[in-house]
């Protein structure tokens, strides 16, 4: 669902808030499952465009030399966005979940080989933040 956002919100624009309408979903909120989804959903998709130039800052530093980051596919970079959304600031998530996460939707909705793009670009950012961590600690 927030990939999808994501990729709506790079692709045609409109407001966070437009966004954060899911109107496409069709998913009844009366009931604790889905409300919990939608919400966890939501909170990604915000925090995601709330901080998407540290985010997409993050990406560039690691995109290996052939790729520039203009060229990355819209898809692959949603979910790159999200993932490197949630290894920045969700810090109660252990990276790899969010990493085998990331590999799961790319396999289901990336193109053939993204996943495995995805995964370097991932794979780099944890080992910077893990080198930052215990620097700081």
């Amino acid at each position: 669902m927030a990939v999808q956002a994501l990729y709506s919100y790079d692709i045609g624009g409109g407001s966070l808030e437009e966004v954060l309408k899911l109107e496409w979903e069709n998913l009844p909120e009366d009931d604790d499952k889905n409300a919990s989804t939608v919400d966890f959903a939501r909170a990604l998709i915000a925090g995601t465009i709330n901080h998407k130039d540290e985010v997409d800052e993050m990406i560039k530093k690691h995109l290996s030399g052939k790729w520039e980051f203009s060229r990355v596919n819209k898809v692959s970079l949603a979910i790159l966005r999200i993932s490197t959304f949630t290894l920045l600031f969700q810090k109660d998530v252990h990276p790899s979940i969010v990493i085998d996460e990331a590999i799961d939707i790319a396999r289901d909705y990336g193109t053939d080989d993204s996943f495995r793009f995805i995964n370097a670009v991932l794979d780099n950012i944890r080992k910077e933040l893990d080198v930052e961590t215990n620097v700081e600690s």
